[in-house]
């Protein structure tokens, strides 16, 4: 064993963990050693994963905290280095949509709600700058660390319906790629910034745009699965390898790039 993936006690602090794809990767991280940090607003899920994590053997402590609110952050912050000493990685996961920053097939872009469009935007864009700027200090100051946001094929090929989830997404994208020449040229070759863009999972913001209450496809959700060469939606296991690799020392000159997970579904063309 070289160590190369070698994450063991490695704090990682996750926001948005208690979602369905941050769960999942939580649950993968803290079975490979890494102690978890799981972020969250809803407590009962935050502790519920917590509790599952430390029952299958692995490291967690949950935090409530809201990824817009910087004075919670920065308390969290503060409280995760008194218990811990430091934090490693940050994987910025909080996000979704809203239904007023989503086109209906029978509105138009006129109809669109500005005020949804701002918190969609304010969720996925500033819910990943206001994090890093406030964890990735202790990372600044020990000149190491790996940051992870998560992107979105939406940001790759923009897609009908989803304008401010798309517009979000693309920009987290642009803040990956800055902050990765950034925290490098201010603080060193040994803190990276990566983005990981999911393909189409189900998960709880997407479940009714991709499938009806049988669990059927809708048509977007048929248009999609032709879209994508491996024929299927992802699931949430699939997305652990790459946050494992982007995390760990197999990835230490990697730096600035967006790692695409989506059976293709972007490489596709008539």
């Amino acid at each position: 064993m070289n160590g190369l993936f070698d994450i063991s006690g490695k704090t990682v602090v996750m926001t948005g963990a208690t979602g369905v794809l941050g769960s999942c990767i939580s649950r993968y991280l803290a079975q490979e050693g890494a102690i978890m940090v799981v972020i969250g607003r809803n407590c009962e899920r935050g502790e519920k994963l917590e509790e599952e994590i430390i029952q299958a053997g692995g490291t967690a402590w949950f935090i409530q905290c809201d990824v817009l609110d910087r004075p919670s952050l920065e308390q969290c912050r503060d409280e995760i280095i008194k218990r811990l000493g430091r934090i490693n990685v940050l994987i910025n996961a909080a996000g979704g949509n809203m239904q007023g920053a989503t086109i209906p097939t029978d509105k138009t872009f006129f109809d669109m709600s500005m005020d949804d469009f701002k918190k969609v935007v304010d969720l996925n864009l500033v819910g990943t700058v206001l994090p890093t700027q406030v964890f990735a200090e202790d990372m600044a100051k020990h000149k190491s660390g790996a940051i992870v946001n998560f992107s979105s094929e939406s940001a790759l090929r923009p897609l009908t319906r989803v304008v401010g989830y798309t517009s979000a997404k693309a920009a987290v994208q642009q803040f990956t790629r800055y902050m990765a020449v950034e925290m490098a040229t201010k603080f060193g070759d040994s803190i990276r910034v990566n983005a990981i863009a999911p393909g189409f999972f189900l998960t709880e913001q997407n479940r009714t745009l991709l499938t009806d209450s049988d669990g059927s496809l809708t048509a977007r959700g048929k248009a999609i699965i032709a879209h994508t060469p491996f024929g299927r939606f992802g699931t949430p296991d699939e997305l652990c390898g790459t946050i494992h690799y982007l995390i760990s020392d197999a990835s230490r000159f990697v730096s600035g790039t967006v790692a695409v997970v989506d059976g293709a579904f972007d490489s596709f063309c008539l």
